[in-house]
C-alpha cells in the first residue's frame, strides 16, 4: 500500500517516510485509525508531507535521495521470525544509518529492527510482556541527545511488547530506560533513534491493547486503571519532525 498521507504543505519535494510494518487490532483500526495515522498526527504542524510505504505488500523502499526521514512504525510481527520482507527492511534501514545523514525513528518493532539492522539482537523478553503506562529514566547522555535533550529525567510512556533490543549495536548511545527493559530508547550514529515505548498511543489506545489482551494479563483492571497521559513521550514525534523539517533545506543526500 503506497500514498500520501494529507499533510501540511512543504517547499521541499522530499517527503517524511512512514515505513508500515504493521496493523493494530481491527476493532482499533475501526474506531481510531492506525499505526501510521496516529503517527501522523502525533508529528504536527512541522511543514513536511508524509509518505506511508507499506515493505509487507510489496512497496518498493526509495532511495535516500527521495525522502527527507522515517519513521518505522510498530508491528504485531516479531522481528526474530526474520519474515523476507523485515530483512530486505532491515538491510535498506542499515544502509540508510551507515551511508546517509536521513534522519530515521524505530518505534517498538522499529526500535528492535534498528537494533538487528546495526548488529545487535532483538529477541523475546526473559522475563514476559510489559504492557500499559510506565514510568521511564534518562540516561545521563539523554541531556546531550538532538531528540531526548529537552525530556525530564523521568517520564510516563506506554508501552507494549514481548519482544526488545536484547542487544544494542555496537556503538549506540542509551538514551532511557527502567527496570524491565533497559533499552526503552537509544540513539546510533548521528540521526538514527529506536523507542521501544510507543509516543504516537494516546490512552484510548493503550486501553484498547490492554483490553485485547486481557485474557493473557495477570491483573488487567490494575494495568487499564493506571494509564495516564503521556505528554513528554508523545513530544518526541514533533522533535522528531523538527529535526527532519531542518534537514529539508539541505541539499539532497547522493
Amino acid at each position: 500500500m503506497a500514498g500520501m498521507q494529507d499533510a501540511t504543505t512543504t517547499n521541499s519535494s522530499r517527503p517524511l517516510l512512514i515505513l508500515k510494518t504493521g496493523d493494530t487490532f481491527d476493532s482499533l483500526r475501526a474506531s481510531q485509525g492506525d499505526f501510521e495515522h496516529w503517527i501522523a498526527d502525533g508529528l504536527g504542524d512541522a511543514g513536511l508531507a508524509v509518505l506511508v510505504l507499506d515493505p509487507r505488500h510489496g512497496d518498493a523502499l526509495p532511495p535516500a535521495c527521495e525522502i527527507a526521514g522515517v519513521v518505522v512504525t510498530g508491528s504485531h510481527s516479531m522481528v526474530s521470525h526474520r519474515e523476507p520482507w523485515s530483512e530486505r527492511t532491515a538491510a535498506w534501514i542499515g544502509m540508510l544509518v551507515r551511508d546517509t545523514e536521513v534522519p530515521v525513528l524505530g518505534i517498538c518493532y522499529g526500535h528492535q529492527l534498528l537494533a538487528h539492522a546495526l548488529g545487535g539482537e532483538a529477541g523475546d523478553h526473559p522475563i514476559a510482556m510489559e504492557i500499559g503506562t510506565v514510568a521511564v529514566k534518562a540516561t545521563g547522555a539523554a541531556a546531550h541527545d538532538p531528540l531526548f535533550e529537552s525530556m525530564p529525567a523521568q517520564f510516563a510512556a506506554h508501552v507494549v511488547h514481548r519482544q526488545s533490543a536484547l542487544k544494542l549495536p555496537p556503538g549506540a548511545v542509551p538514551l532511557a530506560g527502567n527496570d524491565f527493559e533497559p533499552h526503552q530508547a537509544f540513539r546510533v550514529g548521528r540521526q538514527a533513534w529506536g523507542v521501544q515505548f510507543h509516543p504516537e498511543f494516546d490512552e484510548d489506545a493503550m486501553r484498547g491493547y490492554i483490553d485485547m489482551l486481557a485474557s493473557g494479563l495477570q491483573d488487567p483492571r490494575a494495568a487499564r486503571d493506571a494509564v495516564r497521559p503521556t505528554p513528554e513521550a508523545a513530544s518526541l514525534l514533533q522533535r522528531f519532525a523538527r529535526i527532519v523539517a531542518q534537514r529539508t533545506s539541505e541539499p539532497a543526500p547522493n
